[in-house]
């Protein structure tokens, strides 16, 4: 077919989407994709028809990332008891995704289709992450992109009865690890409010100020730290925590910071310099979740994720 890997390199971005909905990992998504690309090329001869390009590349994409998961199984696990917690309050049964990593905002911009807030913030991803392989196909192709009953049963090869089962048990499973409280998504991207609310999280942390981060704080705010399963819970314990890394003797260093987004969610880059060096280098980044103005969860990745923000090597 003339011109054949112009036209699929086209839905690169939003395949890219699609296989990280699916696995929960950004480079793992980047594989699956390539993996796309390549039984795309060895099978142009079935595909019938230019107009059915996008929905023939999703078929082979979710087949793909199907087959991935049957060669890696995997499953989250109970969360443990918190590294800190404050007096009072109850650690919330929940459960751990080691290998979800974050998507930028700057990335999901370029899709060639709107991203929607609920079905790429990291509660959604996290919740969709407890459901089986083929449960959770079913369910993003019906809920996230739309299909058809007919058109989800003929790419994942079921009858319309066993589609339509896969998505009642789906969606029970899926709003039982959502938040209790859900989030305003109708924006597509963070609100001012959040973005304000971020912006006094890097002044309050830039400044080193423990007692102008405690007023950004909801008093049961928590802390992940994937993919480590260590984390933290309540105010108290996050600025017991916090606090000898921000000043003092034991103190890490200056820190600046830089506001971005991810999963469509206030995010914030930290760069450190450590006494004697000369520049800001990167640290974590600091995705957070907002409601009322005070920060409730906050998801720390490493360094290592700057690469996929388009970040600056360093300050």
């Amino acid at each position: 077919m003339d011109g054949f890997g112009e036209k699929i390199e086209e839905h690169r971005r939003e395949l890219h989407v699609h296989c990280y909905r699916m696995l929960g990992s950004f480079d793992e998504a980047e594989d699956l994709v390539q993996e796309t690309f390549l039984r795309a090329w060895r099978r142009q001869d079935t595909l019938k028809n230019d107009g059915g390009l996008r929905a023939w590349l999703y078929r082979i994409a979710t087949n793909a990332c199907l087959d991935h998961l049957r060669a890696h199984p995997r499953q989250p696990q109970p969360r443990p008891a918190p590294a800190l917690a404050d007096a009072g309050l109850a650690a919330p049964t929940s459960t751990t995704v080691s290998w979800l990593q974050p998507y930028p905002d700057v990335l999901l911009d370029t899709a060639d289709e709107v991203i929607e807030r609920e079905t790429i913030e990291l509660a959604f991803l996290i919740a969709i992450q407890h459901l089986p392989p083929r449960q959770r196909a079913v369910l993003i192709l019906r809920d996230v992109l739309g299909w058809s009953a007919q058109e989800t049963a003929e790419s994942l090869e079921l009858t319309v009865a066993a589609v339509k089962s896969a998505l009642q048990r789906a969606r029970p499973t899926v709003k039982e690890h959502l938040p209790a409280q859900r989030l305003d998504w109708a924006s597509a991207e963070p609100t001012a409010a959040e973005r304000g609310t971020l912006q006094r999280y890097i002044d309050a942390v830039e400044k080193a100020d423990p007692a102008a981060l405690a007023k950004l704080l909801r008093a049961d705010v928590w802390q992940a730290m994937p993919p480590q399963p260590v984390w933290l819970l309540g105010r108290e314990a996050f600025l017991a925590t916090w606090t000898p890394a921000m000043v003092g003797e034991a103190a890490w260093g200056e820190l600046r910071l830089l506001a971005t987004a991810a999963n469509r969610q206030p995010a914030a880059a930290a760069y450190l310099r450590r006494a004697g060096e000369a520049d800001f280098q990167p640290s974590w980044l600091a995705i957070l979740r907002t409601e009322d103005g005070l920060v409730t969860q906050i998801t720390t990745y490493g360094g290592e994720a700057f690469r996929r923000f388009g970040l600056p090597a360093s300050l």
